[in-house]
């Protein structure tokens, strides 16, 4: 069967951090467990995640110490950052990350390449926050004809995406950046450039690139929540690697634990939630993210632990449909254990497994 490989990684600071994290990944890969599912010793946990608004769980709760808290003195957390999904994946199979936050097109592909073997998707963590930004002389999808729109990655969710709402009007793409709209895949930070130099026509981003791009004098062409049932899709869950799940459940669902836990802070404060969004992304990239822009962002997006099976399904049926991958077997994907452990410890309604 064909499928679309995973990506390399595409920057020399992933592909440095990555590299680190594998030569010392032997001790933090599940070897120290004890056979019995627990762990007989400190365990380090390797958590990837992107740095903006639609990981805002993950964000803060590193940068809170939620997620610190939660697991406890035994585990030893060490984050990493990407830039989209199929690097992060690849870090996942090349031993190199736990656990990630992640979208839905890139859990997909990992579950299929590893034939179900490799992953599963324990909680969600948030819903919306993408769009399609343009140019403001394009008033519709025709107006995209010979024109060139940015994503974050080739074969990631916004990827995905517009490609097939491309199709559903009529206008073809290729994986090669042909077709009646040229697809160009760049990174996010590189498309504000991009878009102001003239390089680019428009993108299919997530936030805070969406708000980005519209300060930028770029206007929204599709909100995708207008797209689903509900305004509700998944765009971001939290998967872990079935190695590490096996090895150390007690530790997967203190993270969980986590999720919930950072979840209920961005939702309960959102004004601390967003400052540490903004500090935390200042540490990484030495520049605060502004939060005027985050508070611009905040209201499209719906922060929830229910990973929306419904929606990650319907975003493969998609995939499949503009050739970026083959029909795939979902079945046994989700292990909601831990997140319906969490949230009845909350007193909060279940999730159901699908």
């Amino acid at each position: 069967m064909r499928r679309l490989p995973l990506r390399r990684l595409v920057t020399l600071a992933t592909l440095t951090a990555v590299g680190a994290a594998t030569l010392g990944s032997t001790a933090a890969c599940g070897d120290d467990s004890d056979g019995t599912g627990g762990s007989s010793g400190p365990v380090t946990l390797r958590l990837g995640y992107f740095p903006n608004i639609t990981h805002a769980p993950a964000v803060v709760g590193l940068e809170k110490g939620i997620f610190a808290e939660k697991l406890g003195a035994d585990v030893k957390l060490d984050p990493k950052t990407f830039n989209a999904g199929p690097a992060a994946i690849e870090a996942v199979f090349s031993g190199a990350l736990d656990a990630t936050y992640i979208g839905p097109n890139p859990t997909v592909n990992a579950f299929s390449k590893s034939k179900g073997e490799a992953v599963r998707v324990v909680s969600g963590a948030a819903s919306g926050g993408v769009a399609l930004v343009v140019k403001p002389g394009i008033t519709g999808a025709q107006d995209l004809r010979g024109k060139k729109i940015a994503t974050p990655q080739l074969g990631n969710t916004q990827d995905v995406a517009i490609r097939y709402w491309l199709k559903q009007q009529g206008l073809t793409t290729t994986k090669e950046g042909g077709g009646d709209v040229k697809i160009v895949p760049q990174e996010n930070a590189q498309t504000i450039e991009t878009f102001n130099s003239g390089a680019i026509d428009g993108a299919w981003v997530p936030e805070p690139f969406v708000s980005r791009l519209v300060n930028a004098g770029g206007k929204v062409l599709v909100d995708e929540r207008d797209l689903w049932p509900d305004k509700k899709f998944v765009i971001t869950n939290l998967l872990v690697s079935t190695k590490f799940l096996k090895a150390h459940p007690d530790v997967v669902q203190k993270l969980v634990d986590g999720q919930v836990a950072a979840n209920e802070f961005v939702n309960t404060k959102p004004d601390e939630a967003q400052q540490a969004i903004s500090d935390a992304i200042g540490k990484i990239t030495g520049k605060p993210l502004d939060l005027k822009l985050i508070k611009q962002a905040w209201p499209t997006l719906e922060f929830t632990n229910d990973p929306i099976p419904s929606s990650l399904k319907a975003g493969l049926d998609h995939a499949v449909e503009v050739k970026l991958t083959d029909p795939v077997d979902l079945k046994g994907l989700y292990d909601l254990t831990y997140l319906n452990n969490a949230l009845k410890a909350q007193g909060k309604p279940e999730v159901v497994q699908p």
